[in-house]
């Protein structure tokens, strides 16, 4: 389908688009809403050290999904799979509300997470379908808000619900909006799906997730649940190394596997999926940890918290909309390198303003990244979209999610692990200081991430992403 000119939401696309808006926002809130609400959380629940697996689990679950929902999307359609993420999100959300421990909430964060890693993709992929490459540029631009502003915004929301009501009804107001999003989809989205039979890898994607488990074990639990040179670590780590290694056999063997190599194989995508798993590393640094740190060592309160993240909301949804105005006369590239450029800079300045606790300053700091970040996201995914065709679409837009979910995980479980070290070795997480010299970490963390970020922007082939903006391989019109 094609329209003319500013016409995204008002032709018969446009509730469409809102529904996958809305869906996709869903998702990204709840990859990051719990993190002022963490105290209160552990104020009834108890387990400080076990928090960081509300965040890895959910991320986990959703970056090992991913690819097996986009298969199934090329196979069946991505109605019925976005269809069925969003109710195994609402049926998360709805036994969260009543969990009595700090394990079942992370159980119903990780069924949360399978939820959205089946809505994550098929929003983009959905837009991918239905909008032209040059209508993309702004589509992408809305939804790359969208995950952003609601990534930062969870913190907020999250907040205000700790503060006020109870951290409970974080997960009671997903049950309503998960019904709205679900019957937005239904009723307005129709689909010409060009079947094409798939066979499910469900032998990597068992196997992967094996791994990655393993080594988030290892990471979250040594040095507080165990130590580093014991059993439990070698078994974590030499066990997750080693499946990783079966991962990459069985992946050679399998007729349509978890992560096609041949994607792989091609220079923008690599440099598609480091970008993105750098964006998840950055995102969640600051939104899973910056609340703490503020109410810990500026003792702000959680809104108040969750506000100074949410800066980022205001520069990122500005670049975005921006965005297509560079990438289509210059090139993707030209974009994304101007962005991670502004964006290392943001991440340097968290170094800076780190020893003086000051809401202030990380909103300051929090304008900056969200500048950069905004110049990055979209034209990220349209790059890697416009490289392949309708039957590899929904597969290339699974594999940037995928990338980007597993960066989330991993970068929270490096956070966490620095984290709970320092403070295990400090005065207690609620000694200010302690929190201070932790979130330092943290953000060292952030810096190596933004670095990354900066190196695969710099990387990026120059051809097809230094000129003007084509369809290429059978693209629309």
């Amino acid at each position: 389908m094609t329209s003319g000119e500013g016409s995204v939401f008002r032709d018969r696309r446009g509730p469409i688009l809102i529904a996958i808006m809305l869906s996709s926002a869903l998702m990204a809130v709840d990859a990051t809403i719990l993190a002022t609400a963490v105290p209160s959380i552990v104020a009834d629940l108890g387990d400080f050290s076990r928090f960081p697996w509300l965040f890895s689990g959910y991320l986990l679950a959703q970056a090992v999904t991913v690819p097996i929902f986009s298969k199934l999307a090329d196979t069946y359609g991505r109605k019925p799979v976005i269809l069925t993420g969003i109710a195994m999100f609402i049926i998360g959300s709805a036994i969260a509300v009543f969990a009595p421990s700090m394990t079942l909430l992370i159980i119903c964060r990780i069924v949360q997470g399978i939820g959205a890693g089946a809505v994550q993709p098929m929003g983009q992929t959905i837009a991918g379908d239905i909008y032209t490459v040059k209508e993309r540029a702004r589509v992408q631009g809305y939804l790359a808000s969208v995950w952003g502003l609601s990534s930062v915004m969870g913190p907020l929301i999250g907040g205000v619900f700790a503060q006020y009501v109870s951290w409970r009804w974080i997960f009671v107001i997903n049950v309503p909006l998960g019904l709205l999003a679900a019957v937005m989809v239904w009723r307005n989205f129709q689909e010409k799906v060009e079947r094409t039979r798939h066979r499910i890898d469900v032998e990597g994607a068992l196997v992967l997730t094996v791994a990655l488990t393993l080594l988030l074990l290892g990471l979250l639990e040594g040095g507080t649940g165990w130590a580093w040179a014991s059993e439990e670590s070698l078994v974590c780590f030499g066990g997750g190394a080693l499946a990783l290694g079966v991962f990459a056999l069985v992946e050679r063997r399998a007729a349509e596997p978890v992560i096609s190599m041949h994607l792989l194989s091609r220079r923008l995508i690599i440099n598609a999926v480091c970008i993105s798993a750098s964006i998840g590393g950055i995102v969640l640094g600051l939104t899973s940890f910056v609340p703490t740190y503020l109410e810990r060592a500026a003792h702000a309160t959680p809104v108040a918290a969750g506000l100074a993240v949410a800066a980022l909301t205001i520069a990122w949804p500005l670049a975005s909309a921006n965005a297509g105005r560079i990438y289509i006369p210059h090139g993707f590239r030209a974009s994304i390198t101007m962005g991670s450029t502004i964006t290392t800079v943001g991440a340097l300045l968290l170094l800076v303003i780190v020893g003086h606790p000051s809401v202030w300053l990380v909103v300051a700091v929090a304008l900056v990244i969200g500048a950069g970040l905004g110049f990055v996201a979209a034209p990220n995914v349209v790059a890697a979209q416009a490289s392949v065709g309708w039957s590899e679409r929904a597969e290339v837009t699974g594999l940037t999610m995928f990338a980007r979910s597993v960066g989330s995980a991993v970068a929270v479980a490096v956070y966490g692990t620095v984290s709970n070290g320092i403070i295990a070795d400090g005065a207690g997480p609620d000694d200010p200081a302690t929190i201070v010299d932790a979130t330092t970490g943290v953000f060292y963390g952030v810096v190596v991430a933004a670095v990354l970020l900066l190196v695969s922007a710099w990387s990026l082939p120059r051809a097809p992403g230094s000129g003007p903006v084509r369809p290429v391989h059978g693209d629309e019109k």
